[in-house]
C-alpha cells in the first residue's frame, strides 16, 4: 500500500466533512459526522487507526469490539432520530460508511469478550437502516477485508470504490488465502486473472457486480478539493438511486455484471427458491 490503511480513510472522512475527531464518548478509531450534502444532512462514519486503543488487536484501522459497538450506536442513533422525528421513509437520512479497514480485530481477549457478536450488531444496525428507508451508502476509498467490511459497509444500498491499484476488496488477506489454499501467493494471482473471486483487483471486483459503480479519482492518497467536489456529487447521485431503489440487496443479483459472471449463483438462488416454495 502506498499509505498506512486507515489513513486514506481517515483522509476521506476529513475532506468530505471537513472533521478529524470522534464524537463525545466514543474511542478515538470511530469518527462520526453528520454533514449537509446536496439537500440532506448525511451522517458519515469511518473507522481509523489508533495506536493507543485499549486492544492491542485494534489499533491498526481493525474493527474490534469498541468499534463495531459504535459503529451500531451511531447508526441506531440516526434510526431512533428518525423515527423521533415522525418522518416518512422516503426523508429518512443517509448514512455514508467510508471504508478503509483491514479486518476485523483478531484476538483472545475480542474472541473471550465475543467480537463476533459485536460485528453482527454493527451490520444489524446498518441493515436495520437500509430496510427502514435509509439510503445506506458505502465508499470503498483503500482496503475492505474480511470480517472489517462485513461488519463495518457491505450492508449498504449501494457501494462505491474508487479505481485504483491499492484499493482491495476481499475476504481474507492474499498471504493469508494462500497458507488457507496452500498455494503460493503468485500461484493465487495467476488464478486471479482467470477467476474473477480469487483477484485482488477492484476492477475484477467490480464483474461480480457488487459494486454500484468504480470512481475514477486523481491521487486519491491526497484529495485535492475538485476530487472531493467529484466525489461529493457522486454521493448526491447515489443516495438518489437508493432512494428510488429496493431496501433490499436484490440488486447484486440482477445487475448486468451479476448475470454475465454469477450465472451459476443466479440459477442456484432461484433453484433453491423454487424447491423453499414448495415445501
Amino acid at each position: 500500500m502506498s499509505i498506512q490503511v486507515g489513513l486514506r480513510g481517515k483522509a476521506w472522512f476529513e475532506a468530505l466533512t471537513g472533521k478529524n475527531s470522534p464524537m463525545a464518548g466514543d474511542p478515538d478509531s470511530v469518527l462520526t459526522a453528520d454533514v449537509k450534502i446536496g439537500e440532506d444532512t448525511a451522517r458519515f462514519l469511518c473507522v481509523v487507526p489508533n495506536p493507543q486503543a485499549r486492544f492491542p488487536c485494534a489499533r491498526r484501522g481493525e474493527v474490534g469490539l469498541e468499534e463495531a459497538y459504535t459503529l451500531a450506536a451511531r447508526v441506531n442513533e440516526v434510526i431512533e432520530q428518525n423515527t423521533s422525528a415522525d418522518k416518512q421513509p422516503i426523508s429518512a437520512r443517509p448514512i455514508i460508511a467510508i471504508v478503509d479497514v483491514k479486518s476485523q480485530a483478531y484476538g483472545r481477549r475480542e474472541e473471550t469478550a465475543a467480537i463476533f457478536l459485536a460485528c453482527a450488531t454493527a451490520a444489524e444496525a446498518y441493515a436495520s437502516a437500509r430496510m427502514k428507508g435509509h439510503p445506506v451508502i458505502t465508499l470503498v476509498v483503500g482496503q475492505a477485508i474480511s470480517g472489517g467490511f462485513l461488519t463495518h459497509g457491505y450492508q449498504a444500498n449501494r457501494i462505491l470504490a474508487f479505481d485504483d491499484s491499492d484499493v482491495v476488496i476481499h475476504a481474507m488477506h492474499k498471504e493469508a488465502a494462500a497458507r488457507i489454499t496452500l498455494r503460493t501467493v503468485a500461484e493465487l494471482d495467476r488464478l486471479g486473472h482467470e477467476i474473477a473471486p480469487l483477484s485482488y483487483d477492484v476492477r475484477d471486483y467490480a464483474k461480480l457486480g457488487l459494486l454500484h459503480k468504480l470512481l475514477h479519482v486523481e491521487d486519491p492518497d491526497k484529495p485535492a478539493q475538485a476530487t472531493v467536489t467529484q466525489v461529493q456529487k457522486e454521493l448526491i447521485d447515489v443516495i438518489a438511486d437508493a432512494r428510488a431503489g429496493s431496501t433490499d440487496l436484490g440488486n447484486r443479483l440482477t445487475s448486468k455484471a451479476a448475470r454475465e459472471t454469477r450465472k451459476a449463483s443466479v440459477a442456484a438462488r432461484a433453484h433453491i427458491e423454487e424447491q423453499w416454495m414448495k415445501a
